[in-house]
């Protein structure tokens, strides 16, 4: 089971209202900063989620924990007719939906406010599910997941971009110092919520990765789940398939 880590120590809030919060209040910041952090490789992630999927040829696709929409712009590429985007944070969306109107993305991507643990989505709506740096802050992994599942169509196609943690020692010191202090060092230079970076980087070392992020998919009901690591292991991507 993944450890428990939450946003902000000594809250009452419950998760959800604190990653809501908190992803809120670094909209405006979080693009500039993710490319800052790291090093602008993450665009690279995203073009190789785009590529796995393009394969599938989606008509529709359901980006979860969208934030931005950056994953969701980029699908565009995979030929997808409806493309949904979908977060918790109202802030991050309507960052989005400003690089949507740009792009004259509207009739293909539409950005929702909703819960990845409770979708109003109907059973076997989708042909795709894509998550990209959000499973983290599920606040029940299981449960979210499993509603992944019932929406996706038979065959359809689960695709995770999730950081994960180096397993050889050079990289894997590194990473830890580097997520440690580094990380949290250019959030409290940047953005206005110095905690916020500090749970992002505590919520990456805590998260299942590698075989045991493919097994709690595979309890849930995905098959022919597989990982692949990506730059030295300090990201991976993650398919499953819904069984057909």
């Amino acid at each position: 089971m993944p450890k428990k880590v939450t946003p902000y120590k000594g809250s009452n809030l419950g998760k959800k209202a604190q990653v809501t919060q908190m992803f809120d209040t670094i909209s405006t910041d979080y693009d500039g900063l993710n490319r800052v952090i790291s090093f602008g490789i993450d665009v690279k992630w995203r073009k190789k989620v785009v590529a796995l999927l393009k394969k599938e040829s989606p008509n529709t696709i359901l980006d979860i924990a969208t934030g931005t929409g950056d994953l969701a712009i980029a699908m565009v590429n995979t030929g997808a007719e409806k493309i949904v985007g979908l977060d918790i944070s109202p802030g991050m969306l309507d960052v989005g939906k400003k690089k949507i109107q740009e792009k004259n993305l509207s009739p293909i991507i539409e950005m929702i406010v909703g819960d990845s643990e409770n979708l109003s989505f109907e059973t076997n709506s989708f042909d795709a599910v894509t998550v990209s740096f959000g499973v983290r802050n599920f606040e029940n992994l299981e449960i979210g997941l499993a509603e992944i599942l019932r929406v996706l169509r038979p065959g359809g196609t689960l695709a995770i971009l999730e950081t994960s943690v180096p397993t050889k020692t050079p990289f894997k010191l590194g990473y830890r110092f580097y997520t440690k202090y580094i990380l949290p060092a250019i959030g409290r230079l940047f953005s206005k919520d110095n905690s916020a970076y500090s749970y992002l980087s505590e919520s990456a070392a805590a998260f299942p990765h590698g075989e045991n992020f493919n097994n709690i998919l595979r309890e849930i009901g995905f098959i022919d789940v597989v990982n692949q690591p990506q730059t030295f292991g300090v990201a991976s991507i993650y398919v499953g398939k819904k069984e057909g």
